[in-house]
């Protein structure tokens, strides 16, 4: 299952991409973060345990911790990120994030690639966790980016 989301951001590409790349800054960064641990490293890219929030009750702050384990690697040339997701209920997910010009800004569109055994799990994990996280992430860069953009 291919799944895109995305977000047209009122700054630079660049600036956007300098901010996403950090992913061991993600926590101070992104509210819903708990933690981004580096477990090695493996040329240019990172393998790290990743630790976000879903939540359940906005309003109230309830949420769920979900964590997954990825190879992660900045290709600054072509401002994208990328994650291979490794172990456990994603495990093999391909996650491309495409930071590209628009008119007044730029546009960030991930892309998650989930190829699961059962392919009605990649459609569960997508509704009910990938899309928020997501989501959230996106939204969070958004506001970030547009604060400090000259």
């Amino acid at each position: 299952m291919i799944s895109t989301i995305g977000i047209t951001i009122e700054a630079p590409p660049e600036l956007v991409f300098d901010l996403a790349r950090d992913v061991e800054r993600w926590p101070r960064l992104l509210p819903h973060y708990l933690s981004v641990r580096v477990e090695g490293r493996e040329g240019d890219a990172l393998v790290a345990r990743f630790v976000a929030r879903r939540e359940l009750v906005p309003l109230l702050g309830i949420g769920v911790p979900v964590a997954w384990r990825a190879r992660a690697w900045a290709e600054p040339d072509r401002r994208q990120l990328r994650f291979v997701h490794r172990g456990g209920a994603t495990a093999g997910m391909q996650v491309r994030w495409l930071i590209e010009p628009a008119p007044g800004g730029c546009r960030v569109t991930i892309v998650h690639d989930h190829r699961p055994r059962v392919a009605a799990w990649a459609v569960i994990v997508d509704r009910l966790v990938t899309r928020h996280v997501a989501g959230r992430t996106l939204g969070t860069f958004k506001a970030i980016a547009e604060a400090v953009a000259p």
